[in-house]
């Protein structure tokens, strides 16, 4: 008859229950923002350059937050962002230009494909598409 040590057995099934809840999440998965392909060819108002004012630029440029945060510049729909791409203001701030005043405030640019996607659509017109 086989004899059972527990001491013996109880670090293996510790050491095999680790092993096993151990994972890795796809950094693309989880962050596409941060994966190396850059889609400049299908640049367009509502499919990219909206959404990426609505995750960076909405918290202190939306309605109800431009006049305490965003010093009265709203860029919530396209209308108001037309304003700032004709005036130069939204290129300016976005690339980090001398005499604008950078965004987002109090942080690093964005990525260089979003600004990249934001020079792209600004110089192919901006339309509204």
């Amino acid at each position: 008859m086989i004899k059972i040590n527990i001491k013996r057995i109880i670090p293996i099934l510790v050491i095999i229950v680790a092993v096993q809840s151990c994972y890795y999440d796809n950094e693309e998965l989880l962050y596409p923002e941060l994966s190396s392909a850059c889609d400049t060819l299908n640049i367009t108002y509502s499919g990219t350059i909206s959404p990426i004012l609505t995750l960076q630029c909405l918290s202190c440029h939306s309605s109800s937050a431009a006049s305490a945060y965003g010093g009265g510049i709203r860029l919530e729909d396209y209308s108001d962002v037309k304003i700032y791409v004709d005036n130069g203001k939204l290129w300016g701030s976005v690339s980090h230009s001398s005499g604008f005043s950078p965004m987002p405030k109090e942080a690093g640019k964005m990525a260089g494909c979003k600004i990249t996607q934001f020079e792209i659509w600004i110089n192919s017109g901006a339309a509204n598409n």
